[in-house]
């Protein structure tokens, strides 16, 4: 009854996978566009953009029988973000500067219905298809395939990056690599040791609990780099960069052949 999450399987049988995450481009042809270009998921970014729970909602809906995994970025780990963007039917969510292994696990208990967490219940909504059925197998069903990923980007997340790893629930550790520099004192420094060692740190932990480390790459250097560096989950991106990108290169294309 209940559709299932490739992305999270794969990860948790030690391959990769691959997506996009979108900003800017909500477009009803979004979902279908990702999948054409070979995303197995696409992260909606409701962090540092004015997306909302009743566009996500409909992003979500567009991804059924596309093959595609919808997840989300929600603003902060708080339960009303987190359950919200699980029912309109996300079935991934990502948070922002998790700094502890307790907040993790706060994270992790607003994904689950009780005795394992506290989400409310819903059911025969947009996260089970509107279908009835079984109650309890459809809770099984969707702790099963709910993928929860907490950013790693503040000094105090990377100070407790080993314990955040080994809390249950938890499926992967995103590197929230601007941020990081930020609150390191490096802002952008990219290639400073500093920066490098917790990196390295990071993935370390990931490996130690076999959980994935992800990132987003956004050109071909990031992207090897990060590869080499054992990241298992990526975003490729930004969205109005690719786009930005591509038409700037059309239009020089043109400018040349009209010159």
């Amino acid at each position: 009854m209940i559709r299932d999450n490739p992305v999270k399987a794969a990860l948790a049988a030690g391959k990769r996978a691959f997506g996009a995450m979108v900003f800017e481009f909500f477009s009803p042809g979004l979902p279908q566009i990702c999948r054409n270009a070979g995303a197995e998921f696409v992260l909606f970014d409701m962090e540092h953009t004015g997306l909302g729970f009743e566009t996500l909602k409909t992003q979500v809906a567009l991804c059924r029988g596309l093959d595609i995994v919808p997840m989300v970025r929600v603003p902060r780990g708080e339960y009303h973000f987190i359950a919200r963007a699980l029912d309109v039917g996300a079935m991934g969510v990502m948070v922002p500067m998790v700094g502890s292994a307790a907040e993790a696990a706060h994270i992790v208990s607003c994904t689950r219905y009780p005795p394992l967490g506290r989400r409310g219940a819903a059911f025969a909504f947009a996260h089970d298809d509107y279908q009835e059925g079984d109650v309890r197998g459809k809770i099984e069903a969707l702790h099963a395939r709910t993928m929860v990923i907490p950013q790693i980007e503040t000094t105090e997340g990377l100070a407790n990056v080993e314990a955040i790893a080994a809390v249950t629930g938890v499926d992967a550790l995103w590197l929230g690599h601007f941020d990081l520099t930020n609150f390191l004192g490096i802002p952008g420094g990219f290639q400073e040791p500093r920066y490098l060692a917790a990196v390295d740190r990071i993935v370390a932990a990931c490996e130690q609990q076999g959980k994935a480390a992800a990132f987003i790459a956004t050109d071909e250097t990031w992207a090897r780099e990060y590869a080499s560096k054992g990241f298992r989950l990526f975003a490729f991106g930004l969205d109005q960069l690719l786009l930005q990108t591509a038409l700037r290169r059309g239009l020089n294309l043109l400018r040349e052949a009209s010159a």
